[in-house]
């Protein structure tokens, strides 16, 4: 029965200090506490309290818009997100401010993480996984980045993610030698194994798993896989290889291309490119739930997600199936560096306020 109906019953205690928060009896003591009435539909919500700790809810509490002034804007940016619009375009299109997107955005890529991280855990073994860094820049050209991603061979899954700080690198004038070496001084380098930790970061999770992990020829793969101390067998393709469907990398190739096809980001020339990392971690997480369980694996062909060849999915997801419920941090087992992402840790070095995400009730 729907949160917003009389005869709903909360699953659990919100609150994660309490014994009824994860473990369940028949006789946990909850009893309704009336209505209050708010603007947003629906206009009456039922209030709950938890006799055994004394905290008071209610049936918002367990939804994705709890605490939230515009709520059904959620539902529209993710497709926004998807659709290669940046911050500016979707709140022209909403008749909404820059800043209130923001924060739908980075709060719905909380949630994405969440959301992968329950869908990931139900998937015990894989065949053959590939990987491959994606490359981008934070702020300028002078903080570039890279997201270190992995999918699944034989169904297209996006599986994980994580990201690596570089060091401006290629062709550049004297004078922006002179930038680099200035803001290095200022802000200090980055660190020059930096891939290979993400790497190591980025399988971790995964060699379990998996067989065969599959990449190009870059340096600091091997280094990374032989660090977690797993026999799985890797297998190199040279990056200078005609990247179509023959090619083993195809995967992640499509992946990458389609990375850069649906975010504004993330385009060859563009004026949307990412202030900050923390913000083009929470796109992307929005993006990985997309591309697994609502985009169809291939446009032509039958409706097929990769969620549902990997058996995690019966049917392709519509927006509303992401944002069925909330999802509580503290019921979510999230790797160290998703654990920072959800806290809104990563830095960008450039800017001197970096707010975390400290909010005890607006997850």
């Amino acid at each position: 029965m729907g949160m917003g109906t009389t005869g709903w019953v909360p699953p659990h205690c919100p609150n994660p200090n309490c014994r009824y928060f994860n473990a369940l009896s028949p006789g946990w003591p909850c009893v309704r506490k009336g209505f209050y009435g708010r603007r947003a539909r629906p206009h009456r919500i039922q209030r709950f309290a938890c006799r055994a700790c004394k905290r008071h809810f209610s049936t918002q509490t367990f939804s994705t818009s709890y605490w939230q002034k515009r709520p059904e804007l959620a539902f529209r940016i993710v497709s926004m997100v998807v659709g290669c619009m940046g911050n500016r375009q979707m709140a022209r299109a909403l008749s909404c401010s820059k800043s209130t997107v923001g924060h739908q955005v980075a709060r719905l890529g909380r949630h994405c993480l969440l959301v992968q991280a329950r869908e990931l855990s139900k998937i015990s073994s894989l065949n053959e996984i590939a990987i491959d860094g994606f490359e981008t820049f934070e702020w300028s050209q002078y903080f570039p980045f890279h997201h270190n991603v992995a999918v699944d061979v034989d169904s297209g899954y996006f599986l994980y993610h994580t990201d690596s700080p570089l060091r401006r690198k290629g062709r550049m004038t004297a004078t922006q030698k002179a930038r680099r070496a200035d803001l290095e001084t200022q802000l200090g380098k980055a660190h020059p194994r930096a891939i290979e930790a993400g790497v190591r970061t980025l399988l971790a999770p995964l060699v379990p798993r998996a067989a065969t992990v599959r990449s190009d020829d870059h340096q600091a793969y091997p280094r990374a896989i032989a660090a977690l101390g797993s026999k799985i067998a890797h297998h190199i393709t040279p990056s200078k290889q005609r990247r179509d469907d023959r090619n083993p990398l195809w995967e992640i190739n499509v992946l990458d291309l389609m990375i850069r096809h649906s975010t504004a980001a993330h385009k060859r020339e563009t004026i949307a490119w990412a202030k900050r990392r923390q913000a083009s971690i929470e796109k992307l997480a929005v993006f990985q739930v997309w591309r697994n369980y609502i985009k169809k694996r291939r446009e032509k062909g039958g409706r097929v997600t990769s969620a549902m060849l990997l058996g995690l999915s019966g049917r392709p997801w519509r927006v509303q199936d992401l944002l069925v419920r909330r999802l509580f941090y503290e019921k979510t087992t999230l790797s160290e560096p998703w654990r920072d992402y959800y806290r809104r840790r990563v830095r960008t070095t450039a800017l001197a306020v970096n707010r975390a995400h400290n909010l005890k009730y607006a997850f």
